[in-house]
């Protein structure tokens, strides 16, 4: 079970045209500004990622304005754990399970979440808050990755989980994102 004193959250890549590309990409936006409240409400830390923004632009805005006073980590390689800032910010954190979002779920988000659980962290997929261009491509992701021993989550679930009881602080405002 996911608990809020050791769980924290990766954004991977939701940036500019590509975001208005991937699979059913209004849900994924959704879900993924939904997901970062959450994390936010419950006191999550949250590393920010964007891949090579020169290229493929900024994250969108709808994500980018709930994040203001985060600057994203810019990576340049497919996996983010081959960037020496974003490994000292999830080493800062101090947690060992991380809930990952974001795009393309079979080339960022896979290779990311992959690594993480090769050097020992516990990584949960929240399968409704990553896409890729096609709907192939996603599944693929999130059955390779299931099958690799990494969990598989939805937005509700994990929130949920990370709440626990409908008398804590937190829940309201997790009631409102989901409702």
């Amino acid at each position: 079970m996911l608990k809020k004193e050791n769980t924290g959250l990766i954004v991977i890549d939701v940036q500019g045209k590509l975001a208005r590309m991937v699979y059913d990409s209004e849900a994924l936006v959704a879900n993924c500004g939904k997901l970062i409240k959450g994390a936010q409400a419950l006191g999550l830390p949250i590393i920010w990622l964007e891949q090579n923004p020169a290229k493929l632009g900024a994250t969108v805005a709808e994500l980018s304005t709930l994040l203001t006073g985060q600057t994203p980590t810019i990576k340049f390689t497919f996996n983010a754990c081959e960037t020496p800032l974003f490994i000292e910010q999830v080493k800062a954190a101090n947690i060992d399970n991380w809930l990952i979002c974001g795009i393309e779920a079979h080339i960022c988000v896979y290779q990311t979440a992959l690594h993480l659980q090769q050097s020992g962290y516990k990584v949960q997929l929240v399968s409704d808050c990553v896409s890729s261009r096609t709907l192939a491509n996603k599944q693929l992701a999130i059955n390779k990755l299931d099958k690799r021993g990494i969990d598989i989550s939805g937005l509700e679930m994990c929130l949920y989980e990370l709440v626990k009881d409908c008398r804590a602080d937190e829940f309201k405002e997790i009631l409102a994102l989901i409702r």
